[in-house]
């Protein structure tokens, strides 16, 4: 009587787990890579919606829908004044819902620069918001400072 054993050997068993393994230490570069894009994209969005509300800002101030300091260049006071809104003609107008989150601090503090400020200035002069960056000193997939965006 003959026998028929199925099953898998010791040997076979290992190689498919070596290859397993390979596969998954090759992948996990991929996803961390991944990952990071993903926060890039969020960077670069929340940093579009706060450039849009500062612009949106200073053209409602320009054509004179409400007052602004004269040493503001009629830029926001603070990113909380773009939430907050200001009373034109008896109602509140708001040019954020929320100031975005920075996905690179998981924080909502960001590096604010004032017009009156130096281009390169990592301090803020306090007098307006001109421009936002990430106080993030990590270094993007191409090679450039997330606080330089």
């Amino acid at each position: 009587m003959e026998s028929t054993q199925s099953g898998v050997t010791l040997v076979e068993l290992v190689v498919v787990v070596s290859i397993i393994a390979i596969l998954a230490t090759a992948a996990v570069p991929v996803t961390r890579w991944q990952v990071k894009r993903a926060k890039e994209r969020e960077l670069r969005a929340a940093l579009w919606e706060m450039r849009g509300a500062i612009d949106r800002y200073k053209d409602a101030a320009e054509r004179g829908a409400f007052q602004t300091k004269v040493d503001s260049f009629n830029y926001p006071p603070d990113l909380s004044s773009l939430v907050d809104g200001v009373d034109v003609q008896e109602k509140k107008v708001r040019f954020l819902r929320r100031i975005p989150r920075d996905p690179m601090t998981n924080s909502t503090e960001w590096q604010l620069r004032a017009m009156q400020d130096d281009a390169d200035s990592t301090s803020w002069g306090g007098q307006n918001v001109f421009d936002v960056h990430s106080k993030s000193q990590g270094t993007a997939l191409d090679g450039t400072k997330y606080s330089e965006w």
